[in-house]
């Protein structure tokens, strides 16, 4: 498979062109951008991968997939573009700025009749992959309440959100990773927070979901914490799973680490990393599944060539920005929003 990528900022530099380049069977064809300075990052990085001025140039040399890793102010032009040129496109997160954008993405890769997947990378977590085991072998029992948070300290983000602000750009992984686990939400609440000097940007938020299944999930998220709190709190009539720090991928991606450099140890928690189950007195570790950020794209190639679903469904996307969008209308009214039925679900 023949693979272009739109972009090279940090999004396209860390968490796409890596990737892509260690995939088995494919070839990583150029990158989009007119910047100078990120052509140069191009071709220290992956030598021989060619820069291009359009998406029209990099279609004409030949791909089968486009992967759209913009800011999210023009990302949705751009991800129509690819679908008007009949390729497989994926569309980095957040998906759109609101559900109409959303769906008129949706319609025109129909109507087109191409592929069209959203980069929910952190499906393929460490710890979300490990808790979802723990679930499915019911060792949790009846889960009733699902606590996730990504705090950090960044001032230096406050206000740079590329996808317009914390609660669209890292909500949307949370959000994603929830409905996931417990299915279609029946109501939100959630408060914003913002600072005196970017005062329309929200730089943390909680969010409440009330789950059609009756799981409720509270979900953090802050770029102004100092003191992190677990990234995952599950609680089960069976017992409960806590896991401090977030998933290692960014790091060793950032560290110039790939799937191609480190093999079978990639995505490899180190044990003192791992989770603990928990149940009156008794605590024990629970060793941490591998990260596998790299499936998103096998998953990718086989849906292209016809043998599999894609890794995630724009559908599914869809649904997030309903639940985001209820979000943002639930911190301006200082109210629970009901979350009307979907057809399709």
């Amino acid at each position: 498979m023949r693979i272009g990528l739109v972009g090279y900022g940090k999004g396209g530099r860390v968490f796409h062109a890596p990737l892509i380049a260690s995939l088995p069977g494919a070839t990583f064809v150029g990158v989009v951008t007119r910047s100078p300075e990120r052509r140069q990052q191009l071709a220290a990085e992956h030598p021989g991968v060619k820069a291009f001025d359009t998406i029209g140039q990099i279609v004409e040399a030949g791909v089968d997939a486009l992967v759209i890793s913009t800011t999210l102010k023009g990302r949705p032009a751009l991800v129509l573009e690819a679908i008007e040129h009949g390729v497989a496109v994926v569309s980095d997160k957040p998906f759109a700025s609101n559900t109409e954008q959303a769906q008129a993405l949706i319609t025109a890769a129909e109507r087109q009749g191409v592929l069209l997947s959203v980069y929910q990378n952190r499906r393929w977590d460490s710890d979300f992959l490990t808790l979802r085991k723990l679930i499915d072998a019911g060792a949790l029992g009846t889960v009733t309440r699902f606590e996730s948070r990504v705090e950090r300290y960044n001032p230096g983000s406050v206000g740079n959100a590329s996808g317009g602000g914390f609660l669209r750009d890292l909500g949307s992984h949370l959000v994603d990773q929830a409905m996931q686990l417990f299915g279609p939400v029946e109501r939100v609440f959630a408060q914003l927070h913002y600072t005196p000097q970017e005062p329309t940007v929200d730089h943390g938020f909680f969010v409440s979901m009330t789950h059609t299944n009756g799981v409720i999930s509270h979900l953090w998220g802050s770029a102004l914490q100092n003191s992190q709190a677990p990234r995952f709190r599950v609680n089960g009539t069976a017992g409960c799973y806590t896991v401090e720090g977030l998933d290692g991928q960014e790091e060793l991606l950032m560290a110039g680490k790939t799937p191609k450099t480190e093999g079978e140890h990639w995505g490899a928690e180190e044990h003192r990393r791992w989770g603990w189950f928990e149940q009156g007195e008794q605590r024990e570790r629970v060793p941490s599944e591998k990260g596998r950020w790299n499936q998103f794209y096998s998953q990718l190639q086989n849906a292209v060539e016809g043998h599999g679903p894609l890794p995630v469904d724009a559908r599914d996307a869809l649904e997030t920005t309903r639940v985001l969008d209820a979000a943002r209308l639930s911190s301006e009214r200082g109210q629970v929003v009901e979350m009307p039925a979907v057809e399709h679900l």
